[in-house]
């Protein structure tokens, strides 16, 4: 099997796997998937990630996303090859360094992806975030109620649910969720990878390279807060002070990244239980 092959039979890859025509190394692929590359017989290689059981459509809102992404033209994207139930495999990307000029041309490129826009909030595919469901059903808005409503209240609620936050907890995320209108502003739903955190960024040779989308119509600030959390993106200034040259923010966005960042925040209560409380209140405190 090459790499011409595999593109016009992609569902044939499972069968290669099983038979192991196909040399396969482990590779990093977060806490939810296994990851590996694959090297084919022409010497190509591709990024593939499974995960048995996977929910129903959970590859195919990624390869959605993914394609989405790419079509704007803007941030280098990686090319969907096979996208099928329980499996993924993407456009293989050579490991770069992190550079200053590199992360200006991302930023740049990053407004020039919010910039395409989406139709709605939300998005025409089913919603994931992890392993995660979430609503993706199409809003018109505001992004405010849509997103306490379609983002933050479940999450909060799951979180509760599987003993993550204390009830205490849940009322002080429920005062800062009822401030959120005063933060949403007035811009139209921009084209936002979703899930932006800073391991969800390749850095390529001469590229920065999305990966990993929750691809959704949804607000800009919130890819940008998010590139700030568990650390920060390499050459951060940078990224942002290209972006906002490129297209502007607006006044305060600064003050609105708590907003932001609890989505993600609140994900991993959910996901992951009670070691990420303490980063969800902390948020909340500078919200409410």
């Amino acid at each position: 099997m090459d790499l011409q092959y595999l593109k016009a039979h992609p569902e044939h890859l499972p069968t290669f796997l099983t038979h192991q025509r196909i040399r396969e190394t482990p590779v990093g692929g977060g806490s939810i998937c296994s990851a590996q590359r694959l090297t084919l017989e022409d010497g190509a290689s591709v990024f593939a990630k499974s995960l048995e059981g996977a929910p129903e459509g959970f590859f195919a809102a990624e390869a959605a996303g993914l394609r989405w992404l790419r079509s704007a033209g803007a941030v280098a994207v990686p090319q969907v090859i096979v996208a099928l139930p329980e499996l993924l495999a993407l456009e293989w990307v050579d490991d770069g360094v992190p550079t200053a000029e590199l992360a200006e041309r991302f930023g740049r490129e990053l407004a020039e992806l919010h910039r395409a826009g989406a139709e709605a909030f939300g998005a025409p595919w089913p919603g994931f975030i992890g392993s995660l469901t979430v609503d993706n059903t199409p809003s018109p808005g505001p992004w405010s109620v849509w997103f306490a409503e379609r983002r933050l209240l479940p999450l909060l609620r799951l979180s509760r649910d599987r003993g993550a936050l204390e009830p205490a907890d849940v009322s002080h995320v429920e005062r800062a969720i009822s401030s959120i209108p005063s933060y949403g502003g007035s811009e139209p739903p921009a084209r936002i990878h979703g899930d932006l955190w800073p391991g969800n960024i390749l850095w390529g040779h001469d590229r920065v390279w999305l990966i990993d989308p929750a691809a959704h119509g949804g607000h800009r600030e919130t890819d940008l807060a998010n590139l700030q959390l568990w650390g920060g993106v390499p050459h951060g200034d940078r990224v942002l002070a290209a972006y906002d040259e490129a297209w502007p923010l607006g006044s305060g966005w600064r003050q609105r990244v708590p907003v932001h960042q609890l989505f993600l925040l609140l994900a991993h209560t959910a996901m992951f239980g009670v070691s990420y409380r303490d980063s969800v209140l902390a948020a909340t405190r500078k919200i409410a």
